[in-house]
């Protein structure tokens, strides 16, 4: 790497570590890509130096060489609405103070010098690093609605505060954020749902009054109130994001977590008339957990995950109070779900601790798997018959019996 530093320095121009890689290295961190900003050359120049390098890119000179890819230096301008509406110029001419310039926030805008290891910060990002706080580069953060998500997603990577001024600037641009296409918002949704601190997300969102643009179902818990006796929490959604917390510190699964962040979507549809009760929101809340997958394009294990969370986990709760039969058919059911046994037995403890109880032991998820763990024991084998006609009737009888054995 130095010795290309140098090659390029020779040519008159400069190379500097940039974006993600910077910022993770300044934090002690582990970075997964690096990626260069080369100045005070040409495309042409580049190519001259290092003949064997592969010029790529549509709309900028960007070379793969060695394995690493090193972009020319550009600005940008704002051509059209959406993400994708701007003009590229890439020049010599281009300084790294310009190029950092049209990044986003703060702390993705620093770069390191690879010849020297001088730091270039023009805009306070190390600052803005030490102190936690996510901050945009300057007022062309409007120019890409996507940023306000990624500015969400950075906040829940780090357990970062949003600058007052960059929420501002959020709440701003409100009006573009339908020209993103849902797919992509799903993939930034992704993404933070596997941060240290997935609930900042959407916490973050909610503040700047978006949620409902892309996520109507759960901007519609916001304010809907829950028994007090079951929820000193509050609202529906401080519930979920309590849920999702303490999913969070169980399981790294983002399928788990995104099954906490859906699982009580149906009380955001409860007529008022039934308030604070909510009886019925488990079926009402899976059409708006598939509708929200759909149209979010997240992968199908989510969502089917999700339906079976949203409309089992009532029932959960009440295992021990279900006669032997029943218990066993909900069980061979939720055994056979993407969720499984396990799973739900997570967002019966989560549920439980998302009610201002963080640490609180929840005796019916223990039970759950206890439960099915005695009447799986029970196989084909244990009754002496074969797959076929009333085979699986037989099996539940057999397992049914066992449970009853269990309770007595």
């Amino acid at each position: 790497m130095m010795h290309l530093a140098e090659k390029i320095r020779r040519a008159g121009g400069n190379v500097y570590l940039v974006g993600g890689a910077v910022r993770d290295k300044l934090m002690g961190l582990e970075a997964k890509d690096r990626d260069y900003c080369v100045t005070g050359i040409s495309a042409e120049e580049f190519s001259r130096l290092f003949p064997e390098a592969i010029l790529t890119g549509k709309d900028f000179p960007v070379f793969r060489l060695g394995g690493e890819e090193y972009a020319l230096a550009r600005t940008e301008r704002k051509t059209g609405r959406g993400y994708k509406g701007f003009q590229v110029y890439s020049s010599p001419e281009v300084t790294i103070e310009e190029d950092m310039k049209r990044r986003d926030l703060t702390i993705n805008a620093i770069a390191i010098e690879v010849a020297t290891g001088e730091v270039v910060d023009p805009f306070g990002g190390v600052e803005d690093l030490r102190r936690g706080v996510i901050r945009a580069v300057s007022e062309a953060f409007r120019e890409d609605p996507l940023r306000v998500y990624r500015a969400a997603r950075f906040a829940a990577r780090f357990g970062f505060s949003i600058d007052p001024g960059t929420m501002e600037m959020m709440r701003g641009m409100k009006a573009e954020l339908p020209a993103l296409t849902p797919e992509r918002v799903g993939l930034e949704v992704l993404k933070a749902i596997e941060t240290e601190n997935p609930s900042i997300f959407f916490r973050v969102l909610a503040e700047a009054d978006v949620l409902d643009v892309h996520f109507p179902e759960l901007a519609a818990l916001i304010g809907i109130p829950q028994p007090a006796e079951h929820h000193p929490e509050g609202d529906a959604f401080e519930h979920s994001m309590q849920v999702l917390e303490a999913m969070t510190q169980m399981t790294k699964d983002p399928v788990l977590r995104w099954v906490a962040v859906v699982h009580d979507v149906g009380k955001g549809v409860t007529p008022k008339e039934l308030w604070p009760k909510h009886h019925g929101h488990e079926k009402a809340g899976v059409p708006l957990v598939e509708a929200l997958g759909r149209r979010l394009k997240l992968p199908k294990r989510f969502t089917r995950a999700a339906k079976v969370g949203a409309a089992e986990h009532m029932r959960a709760f009440r295992i021990r109070e279900m006669r032997p039969g029943k218990a066993v058919r909900f069980l061979e059911r939720i055994k056979k779900a993407t969720l499984g046994i396990e799973g739900l037995a997570m967002l019966v403890v989560a549920d439980h601790r998302g009610r201002n109880n963080p640490d609180a032991a929840v005796p019916e998820a223990g039970e759950l798997v206890r439960m099915a763990d005695i009447i799986f024991s029970i196989t084909g084998e244990d009754i002496n018959a074969k797959p076929g006609p009333g085979f699986a009737e037989k099996l539940t009888q057999a397992r049914t019996r066992k449970l009853m054995a269990y309770r007595a």
